[in-house]
């Protein structure tokens, strides 16, 4: 797979900025003139976005199981329809959340078994795994006060406690996976966490690389 591309995610607890940093590394790849794409999850092509929209409305009470199965339906379209065609096209591709967010959220937050899930998800994304993830990591108690009150999402909307086990969670996927994973501190002003977000994407890329491979052609 001598053209495959990159694949870059970004994790977190509630209210740790990865949407926004996420976003701003998007921008300046393209604006670098990269290859890239931006996806969110759940959501990205319309089936997932409206899977997205039941999983997060605050009112709605979903079974752990059928949470999982919506997760992995939405992410399955992601794959096959945004993922895999970019990766395939030796793109970088930009994730807002993907698989470890399940293993956080659904085995360490909701204690569903880590190792059946890991075998759903195997077949939800084909096996594709992130080549970077990028873990933004601070205290429960500083991610949720960044929160509106007034428009919480189902899952921010749930106990503290949860909210615990997934950062433990987190952080546990992170020793796990070594090098994949880069924990950086959510605590650091978001002008510092743009700056070693980007030193690492760019260095992980040359790696990789050439780099010009992940250009857009002229």
């Amino acid at each position: 797979m001598s053209r495959w591309g990159f694949f870059i995610t970004f994790e977190g607890i509630e209210g740790c900025g990865k949407s926004t940093l996420a976003r701003k590394l998007y921008e300046y790849l393209k604006e670098d003139n990269f290859n890239v794409v931006f996806t969110r999850e759940p959501g990205g092509p319309e089936v997932a976005e409206d899977i997205r929209s039941i999983l997060l409305k605050p009112d709605r009470h979903v079974e752990p199981w059928t949470e999982v199965f919506l997760l992995l339906a939405a992410r399955h379209e992601n794959v096959k329809k945004v993922i895999y065609p970019t990766l395939a096209n030796s793109g970088i591709v930009i994730s807002d959340r993907f698989s470890d967010s399940t293993f956080a959220y659904q085995c360490y937050g909701r204690g569903l078994p880590y190792k059946v899930v890991s075998r759903f998800n195997k077949f939800a994304t084909s096996g594709i795994k992130p080549n970077l993830t990028f873990l933004i990591d601070l205290p429960v108690e500083k991610g949720l006060a960044r929160l509106d009150d007034g428009h919480l999402d189902r899952m921010e909307q749930e106990a503290l406690d949860f909210h615990h086990r997934v950062r433990e969670g987190y952080l546990k996927l992170a020793r796990r996976a070594g090098k994949r994973f880069y924990v950086l501190n959510g605590l650091k002003s978001p002008e510092e966490l743009f700056e070693e977000t980007k030193s690492i994407t760019l260095k992980r890329l040359e790696e990789k690389g050439p780099i010009g491979r992940f250009r857009r052609k002229a």
